[in-house]
């Protein structure tokens, strides 16, 4: 199988640049992407447990990884929810399919969106990790608009080992994330 395409290019040119504008002694230094993980929320799955599995397939045919329900912690009399009910999906993607499905929601899958102007600068959490909501699934080409029966969206967080927020940011803008405020230094 072919190496990732953003995998070569942050080893040959994020790493690179990226020591140089940090001032890094050595290569190691250099934040690097550890994991993608990709959470939805199925507030109506306490009406009706198939949309949790709607959502665990949908979630599956969008990473290419199998996804699992997530289950709720304690129960809340006025959401009508009881302990370990399945109210939602999540995947955790790591190595070269999390390089590949980068790839798609970057050039592939947030270009889609109506109305795009770029994602938001916003959602970094002071330790190096960036989250990015998603209104819609359909965005992504995997999914089939005829077959979606609800319009959900979901949570995609990058974790990092940056350890600042700039950091981070210098990584994200170098593998092609459109973010849309330029007042930040790039």
């Amino acid at each position: 199988m072919a190496t990732p395409r953003l995998k070569e290019k942050y080893l040959n040119e994020i790493v690179p640049s990226l020591k140089d504008k940090f001032q890094y002694k050595s290569i190691m230094q250099v934040p690097k992407m550890t994991k993608i993980c990709i959470n939805k929320g199925i507030g109506a799955a306490v009406a009706d447990k198939k949309l949790v599995d709607v959502g665990v397939e949908e979630l599956t045919t969008i990473t290419g990884q199998r996804a699992v329900a997530t289950k709720s912690k304690k129960a809340i009399s006025n959401f009508k929810l009881r302990e370990d009910m399945p109210i939602g999906a999540r995947v955790t993607l790591r190595g070269d399919r999390m390089f590949e499905f980068m790839d798609r929601i970057m050039n592939v899958a947030l270009p889609r969106v109506r109305d795009f102007k770029g994602v938001s600068d916003k959602g970094f959490d002071g330790r190096g990790n960036y989250t990015l909501g998603v209104k819609e699934q359909i965005i992504f080409p995997e999914i089939s608009i005829d077959k979606v029966t609800k319009i959900n969206g979901m949570d995609i967080t990058f974790v990092t080992t940056a350890q600042t927020d700039e950091e981070s940011f210098a990584l994200l803008k170098a593998f092609g994330m459109p973010f849309v405020n330029k007042n930040k230094q790039d």
